[in-house]
């Protein structure tokens, strides 16, 4: 049985090794670079950055609870110095404060909701990024092909071009020509492999690995009817636009925190001590005395130097400030889906025109190799018609390459550039995940437990 077990491992091992590798298609590239991204990772921090704001929040409006420990000396007149220790517990707890302490609640919310848009801001950027990279390696691939093949046939042309010579139909010439047009298409080809070199290196910073075999891209995704269609998606989906409108939401918030600044604040205070220190009547003894006290405060600035009113005009000013970025957000947003719309009717017409273009250059090429034969026609004409023939074909590859990301840069216009639009169907960040375990501001506790799992599991992944 472990003879068979063996032999059927190797086999299987051998059937592995001549198997071909499978390609990676566009979806596999987008896939890893969204688990390969740092970026990605350092706005996840950020986020729990701003999740602990709202616990910071929170944590305003419980108790704090402090112990002072004091040891004091003092010398009196005759030289005698005396000495005390005190050990004591104070605990202080705002009870009112005419909303000041709920406003900066919200704000830390809107900020956390701004937050959370700004990284699928950022996961669609890298997404973007790596389709960029996808297709750039492909249309690099394509045009060494293309090169290589124009190499190819201009050695074949130098070589009929010597025999012509060497029967004395063509001059030397005719000869160098054919030799300048071969060095010109070696030096494309080597330009060639050089961007495809540096495609490879942007898809191995997008991705963490380096492109081996690419799949033919899938179907153009579906797109709106219209153009105005298009940006109506876009005003309700782009997180770029939900971003800024939460962070106007928090100015407004702001503002309406700095002028509850001046309301009066209603604060409880308790403690509890003991102190030690010498008694006369003892004899220089130390006597030991306990201390308790709870009491209520009511306070309120009534002068501020200018501070309270400079930091209501500031939140106001910051107010207008967000509206003002709000609205230039959604005019970018419309500009970006208009220039992405006009791409792909550019790259579409484009395509039209340039295989009309390639079918005229074909026959024309074929036409004037015919005449060359027959003396009708020079080197020089020939050369001339293979390199329109090669410049059609090569902005053909570039005009499909633009088509293909013009949908794609759409889509990330629209704010439609997400793992879950897209079906990639890899788990997801949870973003309310680590919310849900902070925004009651836990400590040793059992929501302190539950914390610490959240923590383990974000580092896992």
């Amino acid at each position: 049985m472990t003879r068979l077990s063996r032999i059927a491992g190797l086999a299987l091992l051998a059937l592995t090794v001549a198997l071909p590798a499978r390609a990676e298609s566009l979806a596999d590239t987008m896939v890893a670079a969204y688990r390969h991204s740092a970026l990605i990772e350092q706005n996840r921090a950020v986020l729990r950055a701003a999740d602990e704001g709202v616990a910071t929040s929170v944590a305003a409006l419980r108790p704090v609870v402090e112990w002072v420990a004091r040891q004091t000396a003092a010398r009196d007149e005759g030289s005698t110095t005396s000495r005390s220790t005190s050990m004591s517990l104070a605990a202080s707890l705002t009870l009112y404060d005419f909303g000041r302490s709920q406003l900066a609640i919200d704000g830390a919310k809107e900020q956390v909701l701004a937050t959370r848009q700004a990284l699928v801001s950022v996961e669609q950027d890298i997404l973007l990024a790596a389709t960029l990279a996808f297709f750039q390696v492909r249309e690099a691939i394509q045009q060494v092909a293309l090169q290589e093949n124009s190499v190819e046939v201009l050695t074949s042309e130098r070589q009929a071009a010597q025999d012509r010579f060497d029967v004395g139909e063509i001059t030397v010439t005719d000869v160098a020509l054919a030799d300048a047009a071969l060095a010109a298409t070696r030096a494309s080809l080597a330009s060639a492999n050089g961007d495809l070199e540096i495609a490879r290196e942007s898809y191995l910073a997008s991705t963490g690995r380096q492109p081996v075999s690419l799949d033919a891209p899938p179907p153009l995704p579906s797109l709106p009817a219209t153009l105005d269609e298009a940006r109506r998606i876009a005003q309700t989906t782009h997180p770029a636009i939900g971003q800024s409108q939460r962070q106007a939401a928090a100015a407004e918030i702001s503002v309406a925190a700095a002028a509850a600044e001046r309301n009066p604040t209603l604060s409880g205070t308790a403690s509890v001590g003991i102190a030690r220190s010498p008694r006369a009547e003892l004899g220089g003894d130390y006597g030991t005395g306990n201390s308790s006290s709870v009491g209520l405060e009511l306070s309120q600035t009534l002068y501020s130097g200018g501070r309270l009113s400079a930091s209501h005009r500031r939140a106001m000013a910051e107010r207008d400030q967000a509206r003002a970025r709000l609205l230039n957000t959604a005019r970018q947003i419309s500009q970006q889906v208009g220039e992405n719309w006009a791409n792909i009717a550019v790259a579409r017409a484009q395509i039209t025109a340039i295989d009309q273009q390639i079918s005229a250059a074909q026959q024309a090429y074929d036409g004037v190799r015919e005449e060359a034969l027959l003396g009708a026609r020079t080197t020089l004409d020939v050369l001339d018609a293979e390199q329109s023939l090669l410049e059609a074909r090569a902005d053909r590859i570039t005009a499909e390459s633009n088509l293909q990301l013009a949908h794609y840069q759409l889509l990330a216009a629209m704010g439609l550039l997400t793992v879950e639009n897209l079906n990639l169907g890899i788990p997801t960040y949870d973003p309310s995940q680590y919310y849900n375990a902070v925004r009651d501001a836990p400590t040793t506790s059992k929501q302190g437990e539950s914390l610490d799992r959240v923590l383990r599991a974000i580092g896992r992944n």
